[in-house]
């Protein structure tokens, strides 16, 4: 992750990475979208109004990861070699998990979790005319490797 610093007028910077080797990096993140069976029943059907939930939220959270750093201020930009979202259903819950990879100076955990918080927040917009109280929980770092720090990975 890369840490903000403060330059002598005490304004944020972004992290020199320019002497920094490329190496392969890869980040995993997850996010779970709690809503009524009754909403999930939709989705599954594909009855929700603005059309297939899983499909858009999937590529706005790709589209997401390749924009993170026009999102998030201090974030390099990086070229990305893969992103993917992936889905798990339950009865009340969409679980979304990314990964996101690179050869770069920098690692990716940024674009993992921008990748799966913008899915989440696609899937409430799509399916907020049936259902407003849905709740996004448990936005987080899986995994990540690559880098100086090593690999990361979350306790279970």
């Amino acid at each position: 992750m890369e840490l903000t610093h403060f330059n002598e007028q005490g304004r944020a910077r972004m992290v020199d990475v320019s002497e920094k080797v490329q190496t392969y990096r890869v980040a995993r993140a997850a996010a779970t979208v709690c809503m009524a069976k009754t909403t999930m029943d939709k989705i599954k059907e594909g009855s929700i109004g603005k059309g297939d939930v899983l499909a858009v939220a999937q590529v706005a959270g790709i589209m997401a990861a390749k924009k993170n750093s026009e999102l998030i201020p201090m974030c390099h930009p990086l070229l990305l070699t893969k992103v993917d979202i992936s889905f798990e259903i339950e009865e009340t819950a969409l679980h979304i998990r990314s990964e996101v990879r690179c050869h770069g100076e920098t690692g990716v955990e940024m674009e993992a979790l921008t990748a799966v918080s913008v899915a989440a927040l696609t899937v409430y917009d799509m399916c907020k005319a049936v259902q407003r109280d849905m709740r996004i929980d448990g936005i987080h770092l899986l995994y990540k490797e690559g880098g100086k720090s090593g690999v990361y990975e979350a306790e279970e």
